[in-house]
């Protein structure tokens, strides 16, 4: 899998997730692996482990940069991305912050609604300027 297919397969799961958080990621992926015999991936494990590792952080600078929308209210596609972008930005040392930046608007372009990626791109921009600098 490509890095990308990789982060479009996280982003599959983090809807999944976003809809039924009852569930642990890791329990998403592997019944999506058992069940719709989804690849295994290194990189996919990792970012689902740090997602749920740092959640409530994330989800503090979300609520914090997605200026006047709750968290709630936004689409579980572009949280999903939001999600995936932040946590390779704030916790991915080998990760450019514009590449993150890049492949989560291409991400919410190819799942969303057509104007959400505006909406994603301005969070994201926001959470980049705060984050460790890498490039």
């Amino acid at each position: 899998m490509t890095r990308h297919e990789e982060r479009e397969l996280a982003l599959c799961l983090l809807f999944e997730w976003n809809s039924d958080r009852e569930r642990s990621l890791t329990e998403i992926y592997d019944t999506a692996k058992e069940v719709r015999d989804v690849e295994e991936s290194a990189y996919v494990r990792e970012i689902l482990a740090g997602i749920e590792a740092h959640v409530a952080e994330l989800d503090a600078l979300i609520d914090e940069h997605a200026k006047g929308w709750k968290r709630n209210r936004i689409s579980r596609i572009s949280l999903s991305t939001i999600y995936i972008a932040a946590y390779e930005m704030f916790y991915c040392d080998k990760i450019p912050t514009r590449v993150s930046l890049n492949e989560a608007i291409e991400l919410t372009k190819a799942y969303d609604d057509e104007k959400a990626y505006a909406f994603v791109n301005g969070v994201l921009h926001a959470l980049g300027s705060k984050a460790p600098q890498k490039d």
